[in-house]
């Protein structure tokens, strides 16, 4: 396990930095949703156009959705179209494999595995991550029986446990554990008291903080904080 925490002023854009190396590379990429990497795309979608560059082979995923249709404000995908996908305009557009939330749960679960696994279950090059004030990670919420799955790359949850309160799809721990690179994105306050007990020096895989199990699985993991965010941290 390797845990490396950059705080800097500006998290979103380091992050699109990464992103924007995923995919020139042509990797396979996994978004999340949040106010902080909206603007992380806005940034990556701003630098392909200024050098005049397509996403080439690079391949979009998600770890996780909210089980309303596509067009929803509250989806992920929607999200992710506004600030990255739109602003492209002619620029070529990635291979984007979204999680289908309105399809529920437990078959939006099934359709994504198998959309995985199809694809030959991909080590992904870069998995980017939020982490919830409750320390939750894609929608793998503290205590929840879904973080003791082990054979499945996705899983439905029926209960969220933060708002907004409806059914997600998530990555399963071994789907995310598995990725290349983890890049977690956090800013304000709010997150600070989660981002020290995911990654502080005392930290320890708890299922009260699912980000912390994530981070005692993983390989390689890059936390992008901004002062507030890492104001806990000792």
């Amino acid at each position: 396990m390797s845990v490396e925490l950059e705080v800097v002023e500006d998290p979103a854009r380091a992050c699109s930095v990464m992103l924007l190396s995923a995919v020139l590379g042509g990797g396979h990429v996994v978004l999340t949703g949040g106010s902080t990497p909206r603007t992380a795309y806005e940034e990556l979608a701003g630098a392909l156009r200024s050098i005049g560059r397509d996403f080439g082979d690079a391949t979009l995923w998600f770890g996780d959705e909210r089980c309303v249709p596509p067009d929803d404000e509250r989806s992920n995908y929607r999200l992710a179209k506004e600030a990255l996908l739109d602003p492209l305009g002619d620029v070529a557009t990635p291979d984007v494999r979204r999680m289908k939330g309105e399809l529920g749960p437990d078959e939006g679960a099934d359709d994504y595995e198998r959309e995985l696994r199809s694809a030959g279950s991909p080590a992904f090059d870069l998995l980017l991550l939020g982490i919830g004030p409750d320390g939750h990670a894609a929608s793998l919420f503290p205590d929840q029986p879904t973080l003791a799955e082990r054979e499945r790359l996705v899983i439905g949850v029926a209960e969220a446990g933060l708002e907004p309160y409806v059914p997600r799809i998530s990555l399963t721990l071994p789907a995310i554990v598995g990725a290349k690179q983890i890049v977690f994105l956090a800013t304000g306050e709010s997150k600070a008291d989660a981002v020290a007990a995911a990654f502080g020096p005392d930290a320890a895989a708890d299922p009260h903080v699912p980000a912390s199990m994530v981070a005692a699985a993983a390989d390689e993991i890059t936390v992008l904080l901004d002062p507030a965010a890492a104001g806990k941290l000792r």
